[in-house]
């Protein structure tokens, strides 16, 4: 699943250039043809078609693990899940299997959004908070401070593995960095937030930033068919790894389950705490 340094590549893409196209911003929408209807979460189709015609694109940004089209008036919101996937392409190219949704453009071009396993989804909202308002804070944002990042540990007594990925407690984190910040923090998986100290709730701050940052520089991993163009799978520490020795001690990687997701850890490094067979609450 595309998480935040892979949706803020393709972001990057679509408002700077890249991944062989030019700036989406400036550009007008001409058509929108919805090719699968379950993909427009928001509004109705006839309304969605109505409304976006001639918008015209002022920005793109990135939340969470949202995609973010600032139109005028309103926002277009995309969320890839599994397999979703936007980018540009002439209107001349026949439309590939998995396209969902396309906005043909005023200079020829569409935008295209290709999801495989039909999971992603659209909104085009007057108010962005509509959807996005439920999402905790953005990881890399300087507002959220080591003080305030301790005390949000401490407000839940939960694995820190599953609160890592719970969207509402911190917006962007998914299975491949959260395992890559708690090994970079030595810290269980099945850690209880509440049981950290300051000294680990700061590390594991910075472990967060230092592993997102450097998935942004590297474009994100490309692990499957379903993104492709980053290399930070190249740097993985644990995730993955299952078997293989850990890059710090040599002790070779495990793979567990936690909260019903697959977590990669070293034994050594992150050895598991007294209380790590507590599954805690919210």
């Amino acid at each position: 699943m595309p998480e935040l340094p892979e949706v803020e590549t393709i972001k990057n893409a679509l408002r700077n250039g890249g991944r062989g196209g030019t700036t989406l911003i400036g550009r007008r929408v001409v058509a929108s043809h919805l090719l699968w209807e379950r993909t427009l979460a928001e509004p109705a189709p006839a309304e969605f078609h109505e409304r976006i015609q001639g918008q015209t694109v002022g920005d793109v940004g990135r939340r969470g693990k949202y995609l973010l089209l600032q139109l005028s008036p309103d926002t277009l919101l995309f969320h890839l899940r599994m397999s979703g996937d936007l980018f540009l392409e002439t209107q001349t190219e026949p439309p590939a299997l998995h396209h969902r949704l396309m906005l043909d453009l005023d200079d020829g071009r569409r935008l295209a959004f290709n999801d495989t396993r039909k999971f992603g989804r659209a909104w085009l909202v007057a108010d962005p908070a509509s959807e996005l308002g439920k999402l905790g804070p953005e990881p890399l944002d300087g507002d959220l401070t080591p003080p305030d990042f301790h005390q949000r540990l401490h407000a839940h007594r939960r694995q820190l593995k599953p609160l890592l990925l719970d969207q509402t407690f911190i917006a962007g984190l998914g299975n491949i960095y959260t395992d890559e910040a708690l090994h970079m923090a030595r810290l269980h998986p099945r850690v209880i937030s509440s049981s950290l100290d300051r000294g680990q709730s700061d590390r594991l701050l910075s472990s967060i930033r230092q592993v997102l940052s450097e998935g942004i520089h590297r474009q994100g991993a490309s692990i499957d068919w379903v993104y492709r163009g980053g290399d930070f799978q190249n740097y993985f520490r644990v995730y993955q790894r299952t078997g293989d020795p850990c890059l710090v001690c040599g002790a070779p990687v495990k793979r567990i389950l936690v909260g019903q997701r697959g977590t990669h850890y070293c034994s050594h490094c992150q050895p598991p705490p007294a209380n790590a067979s507590s599954s805690g609450s919210g």
